[in-house]
């Protein structure tokens, strides 16, 4: 053997241990199925609370809630309801809204009043100009005397 190493007995110290009992596999077991055995009476509790909810609701006459009445097979509650899939209603809502601006159609046929697509009414709308309503003395003259970057003073 070698003299520079130390015999293993002599290098433990006294002082300092370690533990020398495992875990308790049979609490943790035990614990376990306990408290599997609760989560089923709870749930067994819940099932039976909502049976007899659903009971007492028949006997008193008052229509069940929607999400009751779905599961038991009843028709659906009127309009308006929650969105199912509310991106696809975006899209069926912006295709019907393009139907209207991109088509000719009557807004009210007995007033003679039509609807042009939206481009078309642009064009028109660049061909004629905007109309202009005609300002009143006072505004103009304000507006003369106003220098830029003043800020616009209340007309009394």
């Amino acid at each position: 053997m070698d003299a520079t190493r130390e015999p293993l007995a002599e290098a433990q110290n006294p002082e300092v241990s370690h533990e020398r009992s495992d875990v308790n596999v049979f609490a943790i077991l035990g614990f376990g199925i306990a408290l599997f055995i609760v989560a089923v009476i709870i749930y067994l509790f819940v099932w039976w609370l909502f049976d007899y909810f659903a009971a007492r609701a028949a006997q008193s006459g008052r229509p069940l809630p929607a999400v009751a009445a779905r599961a038991t097979g009843e028709p659906t509650p009127p309009e308006p309801r929650l969105q199912i899939s509310p991106a696809q209603d975006l899209r069926a809502m912006r295709a019907a809204e393009d139907v209207i601006l991109n088509n000719y159609g009557w807004e009210d046929r007995q007033a003679g009043v039509v609807r042009l697509p939206i481009d078309r009414a642009l064009q028109i709308l660049a061909e004629r100009g905007l109309p202009v309503q005609p300002q009143t003395a006072g505004r103009e003259k304000e507006s003369e005397n106003r220098r830029i970057g003043e800020p616009e003073r209340p007309v009394n």
